[in-house]
């Protein structure tokens, strides 16, 4: 399968696409992210809404009914769960690299 183009995903995608597994709207989405990182990523609405636009054309993920005309809720595809799941298998390796060790004649 050829790479994707927004393959490694941004640290900020990761997370959007993580807090996305459940339905949620766009300051929920700030606020989740937040959470999940332990205060450590805190993502600007500017930021976030150029990553939104990014995820929908792609199709990773897609806008769902709410309850509230003003607010648009969003939630991951299966193609969105599949990116994850690629880049899950890399940190995967990659720490598996860690565990393994460095050969310091490599380097």
């Amino acid at each position: 399968m050829k790479r994707h183009k927004l393959l490694p995903l941004t640290e900020t995608m990761h997370y959007i696409l993580l807090a996305l597994r459940s339905p949620l709207h766009g300051y929920a989405i700030m606020q989740e992210v937040e959470t999940m990182s332990n205060g450590e990523v805190r993502i600007a609405a500017g930021t976030l809404y150029g990553a939104i636009e990014n995820l929908l054309k792609y199709y990773w993920i897609i806008l769902v009914p709410s309850d509230d005309p003003r607010r648009k809720v969003y939630r991951i595809t299966d193609e969105g769960l599949e990116i994850l799941e690629i880049e899950k298998r890399r940190f995967i390796h990659i720490l598996s690299l860690y565990e393994g060790g460095f050969n310091d004649e490599k380097a």
